[in-house]
């Protein structure tokens, strides 16, 4: 009981710290527990709409690049739809390294910067990209590249963090020993990436959001963050995108 009270006394006078890092060292400490996260709701939400956008028509038999592959938490998914290869990319080598253990025969790349340097021009038919995008300080500059190495006609799908809640205070966080980690984020409106899509020849496909409701209410409550989730009711808390590429006849 006395033990009881002073962990009781330490948290209400020592709550947790919040520390911020960027997305690479962040990703290298979560990279050791990333796979075990129940009530995670951003990963939950995700494996709700990464399928709605994907489908066996933009994957099947295609050259397929995941960029920001993590862990490769889709890579079962993917590969169940028959790519002629898929290869991962992604700046933290802690989570290329869970997922080689998952995926020894995986082709990954480390990436140290935005532009693909090495990686020649037209080389994939689809990228995917779930839950990377507000990692990237420069997304101009990251798209200029993801469309030299699409093909013609290729496909870019994208799920990530919704810009709206980002930029009113949100944060991807996760536990750490007695801390909470936020990795380090960049608002990226939503139409910004379409219009640098649609301005280059693309159109859009489909384009989804989930909002924040009572349905996921639990998720705060299980943290003991409802004060969070009454912030946040309403707004959209995750975005997905599939944009086509012209073949270049039109």
């Amino acid at each position: 009981m006395i033990h009881t009270v002073k962990n009781y006394i330490k948290q209400r006078l020592f709550p947790a710290a919040i520390l911020e890092k960027n997305s690479v060292e962040a990703y290298d400490i979560w990279a050791e527990n990333y796979d075990e996260q129940p009530g995670n709701l951003m990963l939950d939400l995700d494996e709700i709409l990464f399928p709605r956008l994907v489908n066996s028509a933009i994957i099947s038999g295609k050259q397929v690049a995941d960029i920001g592959c993590g862990t490769g938490r889709h890579w079962s998914k993917l590969i169940a739809l028959n790519p002629a290869r898929l290869t991962g990319f992604d700046t933290s080598g802690g989570m290329l390294a869970r997922l080689q253990q998952k995926f020894p025969e995986a082709d990954t790349y480390q990436i140290t910067e935005d532009t693909f340097t090495g990686i020649v021009d037209d080389s994939f038919d689809t990228i995917v990209s779930t839950l990377t995008v507000a990692h990237i300080p420069d997304i101009k500059t990251a798209l200029q590249a993801w469309m030299r190495i699409l093909k013609p006609g290729g496909d870019i799908v994208i799920t990530d963090f919704h810009p709206q809640t980002l930029a009113n205070g949100g944060k991807r966080t996760f536990k750490h020993g007695r801390d909470f980690i936020a990795v380090e984020n960049f608002v990226h409106p939503v139409s910004l990436i379409k219009n640098l899509l649609l301005e280059n020849g693309f159109t859009l496909v489909a384009e989804e959001e989930i909002k924040i409701d009572e349905s996921m209410k639990h998720y705060y409550a299980d943290k003991n963050a409802l004060h969070v989730y009454e912030k946040y009711k309403g707004y959209p808390i995750i975005y997905g995108l599939h944009l086509k590429r012209g073949d270049g006849t039109e």
